[in-house]
């Protein structure tokens, strides 16, 4: 079990969802946490509603110069946690070239951006804990979805890459693979969402996951064996079941 008495993280997309629900529950253990995301008005709503230290910090992960700006304001952190994301439900059917751009830059970008921004940092002091958030959907591809499933794929050979190059350098580097949370994100699919959480039921999950060893955490769980199980069927048959 991890001591988070003292520690500091920076949550970037934490003025709602899963982002809001992980800061209180890191705030309850004694973290001091740094909250950013767009909007400085949701962020002090947040910060408001957690029982200990909070600085709110806004910033947009699609403007590099002003991520590292930021990174030099929070100063020396323990921890990242990057859980910026858009979404929009389409595929090639319907392809909207500007969501999707979007979503590439946020979702993606955005990551590949903190990275560039905190990676150095945590070199320089010999620790730190990066966490991305990737999604079911990055197991592979889905109709309806693709500009989507493949910013969560990024993340995770992002995440899969950096662990390979920093083992053993005190960088500790973890990766989730939520499936459905109840949030404004979700509330635009229409569909059934099988085994769809709460902020806060996922918030738990991620907190149990960041107090391990273990790389990535995948869930629910039993909905989760429905995607990693899918990597290793052939082709005809995956495209045949999926699409």
């Amino acid at each position: 079990m991890t001591d988070w008495q003292g520690k500091t993280y920076w949550l970037i997309g934490a003025s709602d969802g899963l982002g809001a629900a992980l800061a209180k529950q890191l705030s309850k253990v004694g973290v001091t946490v740094i909250l950013s995301a767009r909007s400085e008005d949701k962020l002090a709503e947040v910060a408001q509603d957690l029982p200990g230290v909070a600085r709110v910090l806004p910033v947009d992960v699609t403007d590099a110069k002003a991520l590292r700006a930021a990174a030099d304001e929070v100063g020396e952190i323990d921890g990242v946690i990057f859980l910026a994301g858009v979404y929009w439900p389409f595929g090639a059917d319907d392809w909207n070239a500007d969501q999707a751009e979007t979503m590439a830059d946020v979702n993606f970008g955005g990551a590949m951006r903190t990275i560039g921004a905190v990676l150095p940092k945590f070199k320089a002091q010999g620790h730190g804990h990066i966490m991305l958030t990737g999604s079911l959907t990055a197991y592979g591809g889905l109709p309806g979805a693709a500009p989507y499933v493949a910013t969560k794929a990024g993340i995770m050979a992002l995440a899969e890459s950096l662990r390979c190059d920093l083992q053993g350098s005190g960088i500790k580097v973890q990766l989730i693979n939520p499936g459905y949370i109840r949030t404004r994100l979700t509330d635009k699919n229409d569909f059934r969402m099988p085994g769809i959480m709460e902020p806060e039921e996922a918030a738990r999950i991620t907190f149990e996951h960041m107090n391990s060893d273990s790389f990535a955490r995948a869930f629910p769980t039993w909905f989760s064996l429905v995607f990693r199980g899918a990597r290793f069927l052939p082709g005809w048959l995956y495209f045949r079941l999926f699409g």
